[in-house]
């Protein structure tokens, strides 16, 4: 109810403002106004009217020009960077270590042993110089359902208008030079990239190919050539091809430069569907374990052991082994600079017990990171080769990103429409673990099954060529999606606050050639109880990491443009082009308030017109006389005679006018009061 009044009174006060039309307000604010031009419009003569008017309005438009450059600059969210040097007590980094070679070929072989027995014979029509000359008759016959699924094939470019595309087990692996011998092969081994080639263009360009010369040429870029045949005539591209199910023409080719690409490639493509159905427990077994893997280790003056060492199973590495990751205990701090001070590691890789074809390096595949996150070790880590002493100084960076508005940064990842699928490990949240997962969770989606280096969601098996045919073409269709890949990068986001360890990397023979006879003794006997050498160079590798500096770097960003800056700006602006300040605005603020007020006005004094015409409207006649209406509501015989009901050209009379009584006869007095006048007038 108080604010009723409150407002009622309000509107009375704006009702007796400067002025009841806009003419009137805008002389008034003219008049009265603080900022500089406004007056001179209205007391100068007619020509310097003109003129201030006309500077007024440019300086308003230049202000209003310059505001608007003003805001739009405060609304981008620009950030600067600052760089400082702290000195403080820091934490050792999270150090994972993982072998190169994720299992021990002795433990896998027989998962393996028709895998590399298809890419031995593969590997031998492919290389083998004169034909015959295999040892597929000696051999076993192979069973090329596992290779039908996913097929080398070598790819002729000679004709780049009509590529030819060779299968190596399809094709007799003979020719004599005969057009019969060759037409035979086109029809059994060969097909063309285009759908539109048919079996006669196969058969021609097949022929052009095997009849050069004296016609030995294989179809399968194994060729006996003459002397005159140049090198690019006998290079033919290897590709793995990959279709959307077994004997559909839906197919895709991965053509590569190297035949040692496609062979690497391919292999991973076929143990990865192979070791999806092994459950997790028997590849963790068939890995490196941690007592044999390292051997010894070190940190400042405290000797610790593989017990030290937190286990995880990584798709890519097997068993990795991770130091100070702060998951039980706490994180362990760094007293001093200097290799004595950091974390020293033997470690053997067992190169001779590598899978040939899966792991083609040799070495260790270690990794710097902060405590309870993931290692991505195939982004982020680095290799130490066997043989050496690889010493490694950490320089430490902290980046400390703003928020949102200035940056779309997440603090733990709970902003993030993608569900974390490495939270299992209960590691903290990175964009290399939200990319991985929404790339996971669209392959669920799309080939109905997830890829065996990932995390899987909730309710998905991973992919087999058994289960899902066509798991490699949908797997590599995907991983080629620009716009797939587009979706996952806008659905992440990077984290506001991370450490990142820059690594100074220096190398050198270890043991040396004095000491490794010792060397190797000790440590054999130390890992087998033997008094023989077990180990050699090509296994050992030794570590040293530690910090190089005892200082840290801190990039931050701060806000380029705050609100402080933004009202100083736009004050500093008005107050040089117009001579304003907020006092000036305000009174603008009270004009328009003004203004608004009287619109209203009008706006309500047009309704009332509008309505009284409306009433007119009705109601053409004048309304009836009180005497009439008492007379109808007391005579129910009373009738009104509407004046409609008279005749056009009869005009009424003006009625008499009579004088108003006098009341005061009509009032009540005392006898006694009563003069003699009046007695006679009674009588």
């Amino acid at each position: 109810m108080n604010l009723k009044k409150y407002l009622v009174r309000a509107l009375h006060r704006l009702q007796k403002g400067p002025g009841y039309t806009y003419k009137e307000l805008l002389v008034w604010y003219c008049d009265n106004t603080n900022t500089h031009g406004p007056k001179r419009i209205i007391k100068e003569g007619p020509k310097k009217k003109l003129i201030w008017f006309f500077l007024t309005l440019l300086f308003a438009s230049l202000v209003f020009w310059q505001w608007g450059i003003l805001i739009n600059t405060y609304l981008s969210y620009n950030v600067t960077s600052s760089l400082s040097i702290g000195f403080k007590t820091m934490k050792f980094p999270a150090v994972t270590v993982c072998n190169a070679n994720p299992f021990k070929y002795s433990e896998v072989k027989h998962l393996l042993k028709e895998l590399d027995r298809l890419i031995e014979a593969a590997l031998e029509r492919i290389l083998q110089p004169t034909p015959g000359n295999g040892s597929e008759n000696v051999s076993p016959p192979l069973n090329l359902e596992l290779w039908n699924q996913i097929p080398l094939v070598l790819i002729d470019e000679h004709n780049k208008d009509n590529p030819i595309i060779l299968d190596i087990f399809e094709t007799s692996q003979t020719a004599e030079g005969n057009e019969t011998a060759a037409s035979n092969k086109t029809d059994m081994g060969y097909e063309t990239f285009g759908d539109n080639q048919n079996s006669a263009g196969n058969k021609s360009a097949m022929s052009n190919e095997t009849t050069a010369g004296n016609g030995t040429t294989l179809g399968y870029g194994t060729t006996a050539t003459p002397p005159n045949t140049t090198t690019e005539e006998k290079k033919y591209k290897l590709a793995v091809k990959l279709c959307s199910h077994q004997g559909s023409d839906n197919c895709t080719y991965r053509n590569f430069t190297s035949a040692a690409q496609a062979v690497t490639e391919w292999y991973i493509l076929q143990s990865t569907s192979i070791l999806s159905k092994v459950p997790l427990h028997e590849r963790i077994r068939m890995g490196y374990q941690a007592e044999d893997m390292i051997l010894a280790c070190l940190y400042g003056a405290e000797p610790c052991n593989y017990k030290n060492f937190t286990q995880i199973y990584h798709p890519d590495h097997g068993n990795c082994y991770i130091f100070n990751w702060g998951m039980d205990e706490e994180a362990l701090n760094s007293s001093n600079p200097g290799a004595e001070f950091g974390l020293k590691l033997i470690l053997d890789i067992s190169q001779q017990d590598y899978i040939p074809y899966l792991s083609s390096a040799a070495g260790a595949r270690l990794m710097l990171h902060q405590q309870k996150s993931f290692p991505f070790l195939k982004d982020q880590g680095i290799y130490a080769m066997a043989g050496t002493e690889t010493s490694i100084g950490v320089l430490v960076d902290e980046l400390e990103r703003m928020g949102y508005p200035y940056s779309d940064c997440t603090m733990n990842g709970s902003d993030v429409p993608v569900k974390n699928l490495y939270s299992q490990y209960n590691t903290s949240y990175s964009i290399q673990a939200c990319l991985r997962s929404c790339f996971q969770t669209h392959m669920a989606e799309i080939c109905g099954c997830g890829h065996y280096m990932f995390p899987l969601p909730e309710g998905v098996n991973y992919c087999n060529n058994e289960d899902n045919p066509g798991w490699a073409y949908c797997y590599s269709s995907l991983r080629s999606s620009i716009k797939q890949r587009q979706i996952c990068i806008d659905s992440c986001k990077e984290t506001c606050n991370d450490t990142q360890y820059k690594m100074t990397i220096s190398m050198a023979d270890w043991p040396s050639e004095a000491s490794e006879d010792w060397i190797f003794h000790i440590l054999s006997y130390e890992r087998d109880m033997s008094t023989n050498v077990t180990l050699d160079r090509n296994g050992i590798i030794k570590l040293n990491i530690y910090f190089q500096e005892y200082n840290y770097r801190t990039i931050s960003e701060s806000a380029a443009t705050t609100i402080v800056w933004l009202l100083s700006s736009l004050g500093g602006q008005f107050g040089f082009w117009m001579g304003g300040s907020v006092l000036c605005l305000i009174e603008f603020g009270e004009i328009i308030i003004d203004s608004l007020w009287i619109t209203i006005i009008n706006v309500i004094g047009w309704c009332k017109g509008l309505k009284q015409r409306r009433v007119r409207a009705r109601y053409p006649d004048a309304p009836p006389t009180v005497s009439e209406l008492v007379e109808a509501h007391t005579n129910l015989g009373f009738q009104h005679e509407p004046g409609g009901a008279l005749p056009r050209d009869e005009v009424l009379a003006p009625e008499p006018g009579t004088p108003p009584p006098n009341y005061d006869s009509l009032r009540v007095q005392p006898l006694d009061s009563l003069g003699p006048d009046s007695d006679a007038e009674t009588e």
